[in-house]
């Protein structure tokens, strides 16, 4: 091997190896290209398109006399995978769920100490892609 070749691939190597600072050839390289933190990826425009369709589900959980119920846990469950999402309500009584699928049925209700809401479902035919509910606490939960 000729001595440039082997200059030429030891530079190559101690870039490549993290030892930029023993290597003056390393010096010329440009640095990639990074993306702060802060920032999401850019997306495409099926991905933009997917993300617009998403649907949102919010609301604020009452009581019997309509007075709010702060730190009720309402409860999203995916009619088609069976998955169960949790969100515990705010100081003031309200909940979001977002990032939901157009084309899935939900079933919605809200829990405080012993009573519970009534059921609520969230079709795929509803076509509104921002759902406001107000869930009312007014059953006893029932023990088995």
């Amino acid at each position: 091997m000729k001595p440039f070749r082997f200059a030429a691939l030891f530079a190559f190597l101690l870039c490549v190896g993290g030892f930029s600072a023993l290597a003056p050839a390393c010096s010329a390289q440009v640095a990639p290209k990074v993306q702060p933190l802060d920032q999401d990826p850019p997306q495409t425009k099926a991905q933009k398109k997917a993300e617009a369709q998403l649907r949102v589900v919010h609301g604020t959980v009452i009581d019997k006399q309509e007075n709010p119920v702060p730190s009720s846990v309402v409860y999203l469950k995916n009619l088609k995978t069976l998955a169960v999402k949790t969100y515990i309500a705010d100081d003031t009584a309200t909940y979001r769920f977002s990032g939901l699928d157009p084309n899935v049925d939900y079933e919605i209700y809200a829990e405080h100490n012993e009573t519970l809401s009534p059921t609520r479902t969230i079709s795929n035919f509803d076509t509104r892609r921002d759902l406001e509910m107000t869930l009312k606490l007014s059953k006893v939960k029932s023990t088995k």
